[in-house]
C-alpha cells in the first residue's frame, strides 16, 4: 500500500525491521501491518500502541512516517475471509516488509515481530529467515513499538472513513470489533461488505437471516 524513506540516513548500521498487525480480532474491516526501520534521531515516546492514548498516536504517528522508514500493507476483508485470518495476517506482514525493503534496496539484518510466530516458513514469498518473534515486542523494542502504531493508526483511519459509509455499526469508535452497539446493528442490519462472514458472529446472523427469509 504505502512506503517511505526517512528525512535522515541509515548510514552502515545494521538494519533490523520491526513488523507488528492491527485488526486482527474485529468483525468488520481490513487487518492492517505496518515494517519500521528507526533512524537518529529516534521518536521520542515509542511504546505499544496499546498503551498510548490517541492523541499519543496521533502524535508521533507523523514523526514516525518522517524520520523512519516504513512499509504498510492492508488486506481486505474478502481475503481475510478467502484465506482466513491467520493468513491474512502473514500476509500483510509479509507485504509490508517487502515493500519496506524495495523502497531501502537493501535487505534487513533481523526481522523482528510482535507476538509468537513469524511468518518465516508460514507464508510463501517470506525471504527474511533472520525473522525472531517477541512475545509483547511491541512494549520491549522500539521498532515494533513504531510498527504497532502506524499499523494501528492507518487502520482506525480506514475504520473511520468506512463508518461515513456504514454509519449504523459505530466503526468509528469501535473499529470493527463486536461491541454490543456493534453487534446491535449486525443483527438489525445485516453485515456489509466490509464485515468477515468468516467469523462466527458475522455467519450466524448471516444463518438466521437465511432463514427468516
Amino acid at each position: 500500500m504505502l512506503s517511505a524513506t526517512p528525512e535522515t540516513g541509515l548510514g552502515d548500521v545494521p538494519l533490523v525491521v520491526g513488523v507488528d498487525e492491527a485488526g486482527r480480532g474485529p468483525l468488520a474491516g481490513p487487518v492492517v501491518a505496518a515494517a519500521v526501520v528507526l533512524c537518529k534521531p529516534c521518536p521520542a515516546g515509542l511504546d505499544d500502541s496499546k498503551r498510548l492514548s490517541s492523541k499519543k498516536r496521533g502524535q508521533l504517528e507523523p514523526v514516525i512516517r518522517a524520520r523512519c522508514a516504513w512499509g504498510l500493507a492492508v488486506v481486505e476483508p474478502g481475503e481475510i475471509d478467502r484465506i482466513n485470518i491467520f493468513q491474512a495476517t502473514m500476509l500483510a506482514m509479509t507485504l509490508a516488509v517487502g515493500r519496506l525493503v524495495e523502497t531501502l534496496g537493501r535487505e534487513p539484518d533481523a526481522v523482528l515481530v510482535d507476538g509468537n510466530m513469524t511468518p518465516h516458513g508460514r507464508h510463501a514469498d517470506w525471504r527474511w529467515p533472520l525473522a525472531r518473534a517477541i512475545v509483547g515486542g511491541d512494549g520491549k523494542e522500539k521498532c515494533i513499538g513504531a510498527a504497532s502504531i502506524l499499523a494501528k493508526e492507518q487502520r482506525d483511519r480506514l475504520m473511520r472513513a468506512a463508518a461515513d459509509a456504514h454509519p449504523h455499526y459505530g466503526w468509528d469508535r469501535n473499529m470493527g470489533y463486536g461491541t454490543p452497539e456493534h453487534m446491535a446493528a449486525l443483527r438489525a442490519h445485516g453485515p456489509t461488505p466490509l464485515h468477515r462472514r468468516s467469523f462466527a458472529p458475522v455467519a450466524q446472523v448471516d444463518m438466521f437471516a437465511g432463514e427468516a427469509a
